[in-house]
């Protein structure tokens, strides 16, 4: 995954300016340090392409062909020059409509300012992938900025008071020099000669309506094959991220079935590499490990303790841009687990991210009053994404030079599934059908099966609980040892926008704060009332919650196996509790190096 940063129409084109946003562009690529020294985003190479006052920086990323595709990328003439960051997936198939363009490179991305040219601001749609990315026609001096479908690559924009425009991949590149700056919406464009933003993603089920086509298993199969084989593209190395959860089960059983045969296979060999992160005996490692064996992968197992965990929040937050709980939990594990195989030699992973939001697999479900409800609570999670699991996905790994490619939020597959009648993604127990059951029905083959029963039936567990419940535990322990009641106190004065409601979310927020103290990035993160990661429509699903309100898996209470009303009758009925020692649980004995490998 590469870094992008455009200035547009900047009054200034001295080589002063010129200094200042490759020293921009190198900084959102760029570990916080006091010398900026190292870059994440784009280690492979950095490019900057100035025209008058428009200029366009890129630092790269190579997982497609590493050796030529060098950006800012050009079309013939070079009059139309493009800085791209993310994978076109169908861009052989593009090539082959654009029979009378010549191509400078066998980058993925060098078909869009030939699709330019052949069909103006109106191709966008035409593209199969993860994107963001800016178009310069020196021509007219107009330009066009666009994201993918999801919002899975980040993009930001901002306004100088010169009248310029920014964008940037991260908000480290705006914030210093931006009079305001926002999150750029996923699926639009953006236009210099109409001056705004318009929608280019517009699927049916974006207006909410409920669909009523039938469930049939083979068909939603068969369209998450496809969606996983074509992220199999690839000319660098590559694995799968494997929790032992369902969803990244599947995306690693489809991988090792489908491997063998393909041009990566040819390349780094048809044995997968898997990986998985978490505290000691936590449930995903079990289970993961149960998985990789079942499959056959050379499985790497990584171990963090909790104060290996805390001792990275600062780090996290910089890097991920947010201060919202869960985000911060979730991304702290893959944020470590992501340099270890970047440390491998590894530069692209497949993740499972996006099937809770398309099958209403969160644990809140099962309280859903009715499909109408369900249907549209999972539309308004999918098109929430790109606040949340996309931009933890992203630049969690994106940290430390890593790309994450997400089959589930293909755009052909997520029409699928979102077609479907909802009536067939109720969560009802007495049926045996649990939270994702049309998902795990299409995957259950008695003949070539893909995983174990049990692990194709496992219950959801949120990526911050899966790694150890004692995480989270010990993230409480540790804020409440640097929040006082009374700052808990006075916290609607000093942070009106979002006011966080617990010692927890105070402390992120303080951390935020300090990194990014502008109003623009504060307002940059979404907010509400939430159970177990839902909406803030959903929590009055149930009267209990709005007492309980936690991200956390474990809150839904009733649901959940380990929820948190059960550890408190555990308690009372004498069951000892993890022993807090100093600020942290201590759930295990960890060795001073902190984090262990096993492969």
């Amino acid at each position: 995954m590469c870094g992008i940063l455009a200035v547009l129409g900047c009054s200034d084109d001295s080589q002063a300016k010129r200094v200042r946003v490759l020293e921009l562009s190198r900084r959102q690529l760029s570990l916080i340090s006091l010398a900026f020294t190292l870059r994440h985003r784009g280690p492979d190479w950095s490019g900057l392409y100035q025209h008058g006052g428009s200029y366009l920086a890129h630092q790269r990323l190579a997982i497609i062909d590493p050796a030529s595709g060098d950006q800012p990328l050009f079309n013939e003439d070079q009059a139309i020059v493009v800085t791209v960051n993310g994978e076109i997936y169908n861009h052989e198939e593009l090539r082959k409509r654009l029979p009378n363009h010549k191509f400078r490179t066998g980058s993925d991305c060098d078909v869009i300012a030939h699709l330019y040219e052949e069909y103006g601001e109106n191709f966008v749609d035409m593209l199969d992938g993860m994107f963001s990315f800016v178009l310069l026609d020196t021509r007219d001096n107009s330009f066009i900025v666009a994201r993918d479908a999801i919002g899975i690559t980040p993009l930001y924009i901002g306004w100088g008071l010169d009248g310029s425009v920014w964008i940037s991949s991260e908000l480290k590149g705006l914030n210093d020099d931006c009079e305001h700056f926002e999150c750029f919406p996923p699926g639009h464009l953006y236009s210099s000669k109409s001056g705004g933003l318009r929608r280019w993603y517009n699927p049916p089920w974006f207006c909410e309506a409920i669909p009523s086509t039938p469930y049939d298993p083979l068909v939603l199969r068969n369209a998450f094959e496809k969606a996983v084989i074509k992220r199999l593209m690839t000319d660098v190395p590559f694995g799968v991220l494997l929790s032992g959860g369902l969803d990244s089960s599947l995306v690693a059983a489809v991988t090792a079935r489908h491997l063998a045969g393909t041009k990566a296979a040819r390349q780094w060999g048809a044995q997968l590499h898997s990986f998985c992160v978490g505290l000691e005996n936590s449930p995903d490692l079990k289970a993961a490990r149960e998985v990789a064996d079942y499959l056959g992968t050379v499985h790497h197992e990584f171990h963090f303790s909790v104060q290996d965990g805390i001792d990275a929040i600062e780090d996290v937050i910089y890097h991920i841009e947010t201060y919202d709980v869960t985000t911060i939990r979730a991304s702290t594990p893959m944020f470590l687990m992501a340099r270890k195989i970047k440390a491998l030699g590894v530069k692209m992973v497949i993740s499972g991210e996006g099937s809770d939001e398309i099958f209403g697999g969160y644990l809140y479900f099962h309280k859903a009053p009715n499909k109408e409800e369900l249907h549209r609570e999972t539309c308004q999670k999918i098109k929430a994404l790109h606040q949340y699991d996309c931009l933890r996905a992203n630049k969690a790994t994106s940290a430390w030079g890593l790309e994450a490619r997400v089959p589930f939020l293909d755009k052909d597959f997520i029409n699928v599934a979102m077609a479907i009648d909802p009536e067939w993604k109720m969560i009802k127990p007495g049926q045996g059908h649990i939270e994702k059951w049309v998902l795990r029905k299409a995957f259950d083959d008695e003949e070539h099966p893909y995983l174990p029963k049990h692990i194709l039936y496992r219950q959801k567990e949120q990526f911050s609980d899966g790694v150890g419940y004692s995480w989270i535990d010990g993230l409480k322990a540790h804020a409440a040892q640097h929040v006082t009641d009374k700052m808990m106190q006075n916290a609607e004065h000093i942070y009106p926008h979002n006011t966080p409601a617990t010692k927890e979310a105070y402390y992120y927020r303080m951390i935020f704060e300090r990194f990014f103290p502008q109003n623009s990035a504060r307002l940059s993160v979404p907010g509400g009332a939430s159970i177990a990661c839902s909406t803030a429509t959903a929590v009055q699903w149930d009267a209990a919650w709005s007492n309980n309100l936690d991200p956390s898996g474990r809150a839904a209470l009733g649901v959940h196996l380990s929820a948190y009303e059960q550890q408190t009758a555990s308690a009372n009925a004498g069951v000892v509790p993890p022993k807090i020692i100093g600020t942290l649980p201590q759930m295990m004995e960890v060795s001073a190096s902190g984090v262990a490998i096993h492969s």
